[in-house]
């Protein structure tokens, strides 16, 4: 009896373990779905775990957004294409990080690096899925007197890819997003 109830409670332990260890997946969740908590993602200390290390761009797509409309710049920084090949690195521990453009035009500063603090927004309080927050910090600045940042909804994340939108209001009242494609850099 007594290894009977030792078996069950180690199938027990592993299905537990296994099924915290399992990849970070969320629905794509695109403008007509609800972004209301349920048990179909994972925590914001989950998200944080598989976003640390380096990300490069692939693409930014758009979503509910009409051709005719236009996005002049992103992260009150520069054009969307300048971003398409940027490494964004997310450390773990202080949650300082970078983004490297490695894009050349008209807009865009090839090699540039902009200094990040980076974070995952809980959401519970507001009945929403996790979310990816960063703001900029400038040569001097300290992070804890920039208070104005950045906010995308974490979509996806098998460790190795990752997409998160980010809501654009239209001008009809409607929302759209960009959709931000990430692929793991090999370290």
């Amino acid at each position: 009896m007594r290894k009977h109830i030792l078996s069950v409670f180690t199938v027990v332990a592993m299905v537990l373990v296994l099924g915290s260890c399992g990849a970070q997946r969320k629905s794509s969740g695109g403008a007509g779905t609800s972004t209301s908590v349920g048990a179909d993602g994972p925590s914001a200390s989950q998200w944080r775990s598989g976003l640390k290390g380096k990300w490069v761009l692939n693409a930014v797509d758009r979503e509910d957004i009409p051709a005719a409309y236009t996005i002049k710049n992103i992260f009150d920084e520069a054009p969307v294409d300048c971003f398409i090949g940027s490494v964004w690195n997310l450390p773990g521990g202080n949650y300082r990080g970078s983004i490297t453009f490695n894009a050349s035009g008209t807009l865009c500063a090839d090699g540039a690096v902009r200094n990040i603090v980076w974070s995952v927004y809980d959401g519970k309080a507001e009945n929403t899925h996790p979310q990816f927050q960063f703001k900029k910090l400038y040569a001097g600045e300290k992070a804890a007197n920039v208070t104005s940042g950045y906010r995308l909804n974490l979509s996806y994340s098998d460790g190795q890819s990752l997409v998160m939108r980010m809501p654009i209001p239209l001008d009809n009242g409607g929302t759209g997003n960009l959709v931000f494609n990430f692929t793991r850099m090999q370290q």
